[in-house]
């Protein structure tokens, strides 16, 4: 029996690279004993249970595009406990893995289509894994235009900047806006909110859907912009990552109406999300 399939038992990784995001936030780049990420086969979107035995354990997003063959990365911002003690962590290092958990981002139903990515500050996190899946040479030809609009409160809140300044824009029909909340000395890029800055380039629904992750008043704002440009709910795509701490819908944290997080999620359908209850 693979490690895997039990669902409650984590295996145990070796922390093989850190890379500093920003001040508060670091991925961390995991391989199992033996190398590479051994029967772990995640798909875009999903996410793992990561622990620290005698600490505690957390849902994580799966940061990494599963056409990184080789390895698993997790994005981490430094929010409580847990997350603290991940920080203090060092190559070497090891940290306890069990998933992959959820469902995925609908790449399948992608294909063809147009797609508009939308996220800000750490939330970009959840989405970096469909943007290398979909701009992998191997994948590039199944989709259309990608847009990327990318916001954070400072240029120090910007995540994956190697990616969002030099990898992403050099593929094919690939373009990325990027804008931070407040001006700030040296910096002369675009200089608004995220919605306000969808709302500025009046992006085209026709042939295309959008992705969104954020802080939820940015994911409020955003949402309403998108339906005002006139994307339908169908085609209108997010996250939602709140109180999981199963992963296998057993504790009920996660339940919202008939839905459970872990299970039925975290990504969902804007009309989907329109059918949960209100208190959510």
């Amino acid at each position: 029996m693979s490690d895997f399939q039990n669902p409650i038992l984590p295996r145990m990784a070796f922390i093989t690279n850190i890379i500093d995001e920003t001040s508060d936030t670091k991925t961390f780049k995991v391989e199992f004993e033996g190398g590479g990420k051994g029967d772990f086969l995640h798909e875009p979107g999903q996410c793992a249970m990561l622990s620290i035995p005698g600490v505690g354990e957390a849902m994580i997003s799966v940061t990494s595009s599963p056409t990184f063959k080789d390895f698993l990365e997790f994005t981490i911002k430094r929010v409580g406990r847990l997350t603290n003690i991940i920080h203090q962590l060092e190559v070497g290092d090891q940290i306890g893995i069990r998933g992959p958990y959820g469902n995925n981002f609908p790449y399948k139903l992608l294909e063809g289509k147009d797609i508009l990515f939308i996220a800000g500050g750490f939330a970009l996190a959840p989405l970096r894994s469909l943007i290398n899946y979909v701009l992998d040479d191997e994948h590039r030809k199944d989709y259309g235009k990608v847009d990327i609009i990318y916001g954070a409160r400072s240029v120090d809140d910007l995540c994956f900047k190697r990616e969002l300044f030099e990898n992403w824009p050099k593929k094919q029909d690939t373009q990325i806006y990027v804008t931070i909340d407040r001006a700030e000395e040296g910096w002369d890029g675009h200089v608004a909110f995220v919605p306000t800055y969808l709302e500025e380039l009046q992006p085209s629904p026709e042939n295309k859907y959008a992705l969104t992750c954020g802080p939820p008043i940015m994911i409020k704002f955003v949402l309403q912009n998108l339906q005002k440009l006139g994307y339908q709910d169908d085609h209108v795509i997010t996250t939602l990552e709140m109180r999981m701490k199963c992963g296998i819908g057993k504790c009920g944290r996660c339940n919202i109406g008939s839905k459970y997080v872990c299970l039925d999620g975290p990504v969902f359908f804007l009309d989907q999300l329109k059918q949960l209850p209100q208190e959510y």
